[in-house]
C-alpha cells in the first residue's frame, strides 16, 4: 500500500508538472497572442490615421475641384463676351470699309469734276 501510495505520489507530481508546463505553455501563447493584439490595434490605428488624413485631402482636392469649375465658367462667360465683341468690332469695321470704300469711289468721281 505504501508503494502504491508513493507511485500514485510520483504520477501526482508529474501530472502537476505536465499541468504547470502546460500552463505556462498558455501564459506564454496569451502573451504572444496579446503582443499581437497590441501590434495590430497599433497598425489600425496608424492606418485610421492616414484614412482620417487622406479623407481631409480629399475635401481638400473637391473644394479645389469646384474653385477650378467655378473659376471655368467665369473664363467661359469672359471668352463668350469677348467674342461677342470680337464679332461687333468685325461688323464695325466691315461697315467703316464698305463706307471709306464709298468714299473713295465718292472722291474719285468729284476730284476729275472739280479739276476740269
Amino acid at each position: 500500500l505504501h508503494q502504491q501510495a508513493e507511485q500514485t505520489c510520483r504520477q501526482l507530481v508529474r501530472t502537476q508538472g505536465e499541468h504547470e508546463h502546460l500552463l505556462q505553455a498558455a501564459v506564454e501563447q496569451a502573451e504572444g497572442l496579446e503582443r499581437n493584439l497590441r501590434s495590430a490595434e497599433a497598425v489600425l490605428a496608424e492606418r485610421v490615421a492616414q484614412l482620417g488624413e487622406a479623407k481631409a485631402q480629399l475635401s481638400r482636392n473637391k473644394l479645389l475641384i469646384e474653385d477650378l469649375h467655378e473659376e471655368k465658367r467665369g473664363f467661359a462667360m469672359a471668352l463668350q463676351a469677348a467674342e461677342l465683341k470680337q464679332k461687333s468690332t468685325e461688323e464695325r469695321n466691315q461697315l467703316l470699309e464698305e463706307q471709306a470704300s464709298a468714299l473713295k469711289q465718292l472722291i474719285g468721281k468729284i476730284t476729275p469734276a472739280s479739276l476740269s
